[in-house]
């Protein structure tokens, strides 16, 4: 299967800001973004080049994609779905996003990041309304329910420690810390999305 093998916190400095892709790090002193807050490479604490129009909507893909650790075919699978669903095409694209197990595992907080969700379930150890589910892209809908199933020690300390970083969980969801448990409320609303993002703008790119 591929996936996504660059480096996690270049891919953090690129886009200006956090994306929150290792867990715990993303939390400390030790955050790239945090340390050096230029773009990587040689060039990086040059003078940046003017934003042109194509450039800002590009940056605002690539952010999205980056944030919910997607690949470029997969990010434009969605998009075209969102395309095809009535309502705002930007909004049902974040919508989609969320709804993808793996994110939602991250938001229960069954997970430190979305790659660490991702790939305890594609080792088995997440149940939806008492099935085994191994895909990451598995889109969840109102009333499922989230179960950790962890087959081993370690996956359930790995778990466990998840839990412990979780701040909040989004209002859309409900989990359940101690039974390591969760159940989707709704489908998100915008409101409900709180990533940094301008989804317009990744419309306006993929509309051209």
């Amino acid at each position: 299967m591929a996936r996504d093998t660059s480096a996690q916190c270049k891919q953090c400095r690129r886009e200006g800001e956090k994306l929150f892709l290792k867990g715990e790090r993303c939390l400390t002193d030790k955050c790239a973004v945090g340390r050096r807050s230029y773009p990587p490479g040689e060039h990086g604490r040059g003078r940046r080049r003017k934003q042109s129009e194509y450039l800002m909507q590009l940056r605002e893909k690539q952010k999205a994609r980056r944030y919910y650790g997607l690949l470029e075919k997969q990010f434009h699978g969605a998009y075209e779905t969102a395309t095809r669903q009535p309502g705002v095409t930007g909004e049902n694209l974040l919508r989609l996003l969320e709804l993808r197990l793996d994110n939602v595992v991250y938001r229960l907080g069954f997970g430190a990041s979305r790659r660490q969700a991702r790939q305890l379930i594609r080792h088995g150890h997440f149940h939806v309304n008492d099935r085994r589910v191994d895909i990451p892209s598995y889109r969840v809908r109102p009333d499922d329910i989230i179960a950790a199933v962890p087959t081993s020690p370690g996956a359930k300390t790995t778990i466990e420690d998840a839990t412990d970083l979780t701040a909040a969980v989004p209002a859309w969801l409900q989990a359940d810390h101690d039974n390591l448990t969760g159940k989707v409320l709704r489908v998100p609303a915008r409101e409900d999305v709180d990533i940094p993002v301008q989804e317009q703008l990744i419309v306006e790119l993929y509309s051209k």
